[in-house]
């Protein structure tokens, strides 16, 4: 299964990201992942929230640009080269890497990545094959819960 993130593409201005950042905490939304990436004129801001249709209203009410996108949240070992080892699964089967980030959770030795690729279904069908773990939805508030990991 894959989860839903959002891309906010942003002017690169002073305060743009921290309105974007208000308007997300004036429509009660929690930041469970977040990653930026920029240019000279402008940034993405890629989320994965609490809630995405109400993220979208609110964001969109204030003037950004928003789109939906699916990403695959995979638990890794936090180990030297667990995310080389996933990775090359992928590098192995031809399936281009967009883009990826990634974080530790509480929870000893797991890593979390977030990672979009250019063939997302046959990406599934890999880490079915694998030793690879494929979170769901769902896990995103279980493990926040139980681990206390974002």
């Amino acid at each position: 299964m894959v989860v839903k993130q959002i891309s906010i593409f942003v002017e690169n201005k002073e305060g743009r990201i921290k309105k974007a950042m208000n308007t997300l905490a004036e429509a009660n939304i929690n930041i469970r992942a977040l990653s930026i990436a920029d240019t000279t004129k402008y940034g993405i801001l890629r989320l994965i929230v609490s809630d995405n249709e109400k993220a979208i209203a609110a964001l969109e009410k204030d003037g950004f640009i928003v789109k939906e996108n699916e990403v695959l949240l995979l638990s890794i070992p936090d180990k030297p080269n667990g995310l080389n080892t996933v990775l090359t699964v992928f590098d192995e089967k031809g399936i281009n890497l967009d883009y990826v980030y990634a974080f530790v959770s509480s929870k000893p030795n797991v890593a979390i990545l977030v990672i979009r690729l250019e063939n997302m279904e046959r990406a599934k069908e890999l880490i079915d094959d694998e030793d690879i773990k494929l979170l769901k939805k769902d896990d995103i508030k279980f493990i926040e819960e139980i681990h206390g990991l974002f």
